[in-house]
């Protein structure tokens, strides 16, 4: 564990090591050299073109990173340039200073800001009825958990209208150890030391790792998910073998298609859970999705 980038003090609070996540700043300038513009905004305060508007949430197994941690930014602007999209990349309050459901609540936060936002971008180039929420590990839980949440009031959330869900690596867990748990005990990426740090830092006081936010197959699943099924909302998940958590991620796609949701999965057989996110693969998964989505609305 010494090297990851967090310790904990006596205390309970954490340390983050400061520049071990380099940090890239928004980029909103035609001029620059850069593939895709990019602008920050803060949430609480007639279209030419229509690109999906695509929403997502960083990873960081809820205690790390941020919207401007500088792979994220560049995952975010690779997307945007192949489907082309609108990407929003979402900032939430991390653990254990803001346990869980803090980050869940803050992304609802964001899908609201929506509703209300004059940001000129937005307005002239976001296709508000073709929304997609996605995010990588982490921001793949969250990004199902704040769908769930968005599945139960689709109106309050108008004109925001959302078509899927895109689940990169999602972070999930179990009490009970899989099989690609045990077998990547000690993966030098994210062993499961980690793993449960994590997740011991994240949940409520007093949760073990068969609390709904962390294990989404306890107890046979939310029931907002026949809630998603009926919306005829699709949902991509990207799986990497090579992940610990990568049995948890294909039972949890298995019980969404059980419960009758649209389901696209896709399985790389050699993807670790924080390398090769970045990839051509996924960024053609991705595109594929978004547009076929977008078609079959």
């Amino acid at each position: 564990m010494e090297n990851f980038p967090v310790r904990i003090n006596a205390d309970g609070t954490i340390t983050r090591e400061p520049d071990v996540l380099p940090r890239t700043p928004a980029k909103p300038d035609p001029n620059d050299n850069t593939i895709a513009l990019s602008k920050d905004f803060t949430v609480n305060q007639s279209k030419n073109i229509w690109l999906p508007l695509i929403i997502h949430f960083h990873g960081g197994g809820f205690v790390l990173k941020s919207a401007a941690t500088s792979t994220i930014h560049e995952y975010c602007q690779l997307i945007a340039a192949q489907i082309p999209a609108v990407v929003v990349t979402a900032e939430y309050r991390l653990a254990p200073e803001h346990r869980l459901p803090a980050a869940y609540d803050d992304g609802m936060e964001v899908l609201h800001w929506f509703k209300t936002s004059q940001d000129g971008w937005l307005q002239q180039y976001a296709d508000f009825s073709s929304c997609f929420l996605t995010g990588d590990s982490a921001g793949g839980n969250l990004a199902y958990q704040v769908g769930l949440r968005a599945s139960a009031i689709v109106d309050d959330l108008l004109p925001l209208t959302i078509k899927g869900l895109i689940l990169i690596k999602p972070y999930f867990s179990g009490v009970k150890r899989t099989e690609s748990e045990l077998r990547l005990e000690k993966d030098p990426d994210f062993p499961l030391a980690i793993n449960d740090m994590c997740w011991e830092l994240a949940l409520p006081l007093g949760a073990d790792r068969d609390h709904e936010y962390c294990n989404p197959t306890v107890g046979g699943g939310s029931k907002l998910i026949e809630k998603m099924s009926s919306l005829g909302w699709r949902v991509m998940e990207y799986v990497g073998f090579a992940d610990p958590m990568s049995d948890r991620q294909i039972e949890f796609l298995k019980l969404l298609d059980q419960k009758g949701v649209a389901v696209v999965g896709h399985v790389d057989g050699s993807g670790h859970r924080t390398r090769d996110f970045v990839g051509p693969a996924l960024c053609g998964y991705f595109k594929d999705f978004v547009l076929s989505s977008t078609k079959t609305a």
